[in-house]
């Protein structure tokens, strides 16, 4: 309860403040934690558990790597990740070396741990710039990713240095049997699994195995000595191409955001504000200072790596704090003797400050930015590579559309409730992906917000409605297509604006009589003529009725007072024929 009312009292405040909702998560932590009112005790056990936040972020950000790009990044992640890392240890640890005046060990220890960004925050702030799928967001994206490819490797060191023996760490191949493990079992069995689910299951037994997969795989990756986000991460990579990437990221995204949450109010409850209290100039300076010195660096890299000087910055203030991982290693190194206790508590304070302290430069740099009459650039870069068509329903209707965009080389993206019918869909190489489209969050996950045309290709009425209502609410700019199964129908469709109605069996209906005219003796044009006859009369009788708005007795009336014009029309025609 008081976790949820501080998030509701001050993320809001925060945000009507402009001062984005890390800064209020942050400030809420400080106010129930210890340092002030001391409503939750034992606040690092809140910290440990809330880091199944993060687990959930990067499990969603490997659900939207598929392999062959991340491959594709590799050259970013290694020589701008890498080249981040190992400048910004560098400087820091000097820095540390000569102005505190501590041995070269300590020194190079703490110049690692505050290298390394905070990714929960740094991704949280691109998103909300509408940054992280563009360009240089990807580049920003990259410098992350090698900072968590080294948390491992780092802790390593640490234990290797420490003068205090610690329990062992498990045997380097049982960490590479547990990657295969993750890797065979990603691509062979999650998707058989998910399928038995979606098929057996219920709406709440597939956001369980959702949370089961994920913790799973993030708990076995640790017990087997790597990181749980790194497990999280390669899990989400590997269901890139599934067909389920939607509906788990569905399922995942509430808890993602709930437990991000409580992960910046569980750093804000861990900062010491009465160390803070004794030296707030030496505190904030060294905060600054640390801000500085990478936000220099990555700003550097990325205009080497042919940025722009205003994406350069901001990606660079966005990764500029302390992370959460300096709060782990300044732990250990403690414990090893490897660092005083009072040393490794400044750091770990400057680190939270650094954190508090990025959200506000970010605002700020973004108001200046704007005062000065420039174009923001973030959202002309938006993602151009999403589908700008969605079919939901991917049955025989749906698949028509499908084919003819296909051969037409018009990306799109189809959603389909029946996992069995998807995977034998997919062996006909059309991309389908296992998803609700009734559900709102499903139809954001999958582009509504980026598409241009929906094609509602359900031969459900109800859900056809309310994906249609859901859709012309929240997302008017969309055009829609809808499949209407009857009259019924086409009328209710009919009220809904930037919506075209298809009706399913009227075509084919109309080709079929054709045919059967044909056959009966009458020549193909007279056949096609009766046929139109009968369409421009039905379309007119159609329109009356929506334009009326009409009962069923009045509907019954319009169309026995239709019929019997229609049979005046074809006499009509026949006397002409005769003459």
């Amino acid at each position: 309860m008081i976790f949820l009312a501080a998030a509701v009292v001050a993320v809001p405040i925060f945000k009507r403040l402009k001062l984005g909702a890390i800064l209020g998560y942050l400030v809420a932590g400080m106010v129930i934690g210890p340092s002030v009112m001391d409503w939750v005790s034992e606040p690092e056990t809140i910290l440990h558990f809330a880091e199944l936040g993060v687990v959930l972020l990067l499990f969603i950000i490997g659900l939207e790597l598929e392999p062959e790009k991340l491959w594709k990044m590799r050259d970013q992640i290694i020589f701008t990740g890498g080249g981040q890392l190992f400048l910004s240890a560098t400087v820091i640890a000097f820095s540390v070396k000569y102005i505190i005046g501590i041995d070269w060990t300590a020194a190079i220890v703490i110049g690692l741990a505050v290298a390394l960004s905070s990714t929960a925050f740094a991704i949280q702030l691109m998103d909300e710039q509408n940054i992280l799928k563009t360009t240089p967001g990807q580049k920003g994206f990259s410098i992350l990713l090698m900072q968590d490819l080294a948390v491992i490797p780092i802790l390593l060191l640490v234990q290797g240095l420490s003068t205090v023996s610690t329990v062992d760490s498990p045997e380097w191949w049982i960490s590479v049997l547990a990657i295969i493990a993750v890797l065979i079992i990603g691509k062979f069995l999650i998707n058989p699994f998910l399928r038995l689910i979606s098929h057996y299951g219920s709406s709440e037994i597939m956001t369980s195995s959702a949370l089961l997969i994920v913790i799973a795989t993030a708990l076995g990756m640790q017990e087997a000595g790597l990181s749980m986000g790194m497990g999280a991460f390669v899990a989400g990579m590997l269901l890139a191409n599934s067909s389920f990437k939607h509906q788990l990221e569905a399922e995942i995204e509430p808890f993602k955001g709930l437990l991000l949450g409580l992960f910046f109010i569980a750093i804000g409850m861990n900062l010491d504000l009465a160390l803070f209290m004794e030296q707030p100039l030496l505190i904030i300076g060294a905060a600054l200072a640390l801000i500085v010195i990478k936000s220099v660096i990555i700003f550097a890299i990325l205009k080497l790596s042919k940025q722009s000087k205003t994406d350069s910055v901001r990606i660079a203030l966005m990764l500029s704090q302390g992370g959460e991982f300096a709060f782990v290693v300044m732990g250990a190194a403690s414990v090893g003797n490897l660092l005083e206790p009072i040393i490794a508590s400044h750091v770990t304070l400057i680190v939270g400050v650094s954190m508090a302290l990025t959200s506000p430069l970010v605002i700020l740099h973004s108001i200046w930015f704007n005062s000065r009459n420039c174009p923001p650039v973030y959202d002309s870069q938006s993602d151009m590579s999403e589908p700008r068509v969605i079919i939901a329903g991917f049955g025989r209707f749906g698949q028509v559309t499908g084919r003819i965009l296909a051969a037409n080389k018009i990306p799109f993206t189809a959603l389909d409730k029946d996992a069995e019918h998807i995977e034998f869909v997919k062996k006909f190489g059309n991309k389908i992906f296992y998803g609700d489209a009734t559900r709102l969050d499903i139809l954001k996950i999958s582009g509504i917000e980026q598409a241009s045309i929906l094609l509602v290709a359900i031969d459900n009425e109800q859900d056809t409605l309310k994906i249609v209502s859901l859709v012309s609410e929240h997302f008017p700019h969309v055009k829609m297509v809808a499949r209407a199964r009857n009259r019924d129908a086409v009328t209710r469709l009919s009220k809904v604006k930037n919506l075209h109605f298809v009706r399913e069996l009227f075509w084919g209906g109309l080709k079929a009589a054709k045919q059967v005219l044909q056959d009966f003796g009458i020549e193909e044009k007279q056949a096609t003529k009766m046929c139109e006859m009968f369409e421009q009369h039905d379309e007119k009788i159609l329109r009356e009725v929506i334009e009326a708005d009409s009962d069923l007795t009045e509907m019954i009336a319009l169309s026995k007072r239709g019929r019997a014009d229609l049979e005046t029309l074809f006499a009509n025609d026949i006397k002409e024929i005769g003459r």
